[in-house]
């Protein structure tokens, strides 16, 4: 699995991985101020963005595609980043191949196994009509029945391309998506990482919560963490100059 990424800045390696439906475009405002001091490499993951497709979809598949992207890249170590899914994909990598990890940085996930709760938004995505589909707008609009958040329909709709023919089209692989869902939502596996890491969450998020503590310390026994006021699951987006500075006191 080739994964499409993109290289900016240098200086030590610093891998990120964005999170489900997303792509190495959400993280744009990072890029550009963390490329001032690391080699920046953002990825797309498998199935997301301009990487290629696969009827499976795992953690360890994915922690599969980072080594061999690292191998191709001729890393001997990187920072690695991850939010959401790109976090979970972060922790199995680590959890896998600890050799190859310089500093961890997880973005408001924890090491568990969450119960479904992106029903609407498959359905929202699925509802949305390609073959007569006019405009971005006309997708709004469809979308909009099942997904409330204007921002949320606007994160997703930055997988709406047009094609060659000027086809709508989406870029993700969205029946894998749905299909694997339930390895989406499952915990990474392994051996305790015994090195530290960094745990950022939004104050405003239900994905970090101190109930998964003794998940967190089990699989990470030397874990920090910082939260991010004003902030909800997206905390990069939401807040992005106090998320990069965090970043920046950390791996510095």
């Amino acid at each position: 699995m080739k994964l499409n990424y993109q290289i900016h800045g240098e200086g030590e390696p610093l891998i990120i991985l964005h999170g489900l439906f997303g792509t190495l475009e959400n993280w744009g405002a990072q890029i550009k101020v963390l490329s001032e001091h690391f080699q920046v490499i953002a990825a797309d993951m498998r199935n997301h963005g301009r990487s290629p497709h696969s009827a499976e979809i795992d953690y360890e598949l994915m922690a599969s595609d980072i080594a061999e992207l690292m191998q191709d890249l001729k890393l001997n170590k990187a920072h690695i980043i991850g939010h959401s899914m790109g976090g979970k994909t972060a922790m199995q990598f680590a959890i896998t191949h600890p050799e190859l990890v310089a500093k961890l940085v997880i973005v408001d996930i924890a090491p568990v196994e969450y119960t479904p709760h992106h029903d609407d938004v498959f359905k929202g995505l699925f509802s949305v009509d390609l073959t007569s589909l006019k405009s971005r707008g006309d997708a709004d609009k469809q979308l909009s029945a099942y997904v409330d958040e204007l921002g949320v329909r606007a994160f997703l709709l930055k997988n709406l391309y047009r094609t060659e023919d000027k086809k709508f089209a989406w870029r993700m692989n969205l029946d894998a998506l749905h299909s694997q869902y339930s390895n989406i939502s499952a915990a990474p596996q392994g051996n305790p990482y015994t090195n530290p890491v960094l745990f950022i969450k939004g104050a405003k998020s239900d994905y970090l919560l101190p109930k998964y503590r003794d998940a967190v310390l089990g699989l990470f026994p030397k874990a920090d963490y910082k939260i991010i006021q004003e902030a909800g699951h997206w905390p990069h987006a939401e807040k992005p100059a106090e998320f990069t500075q965090l970043i920046l006191d950390y791996l510095r």
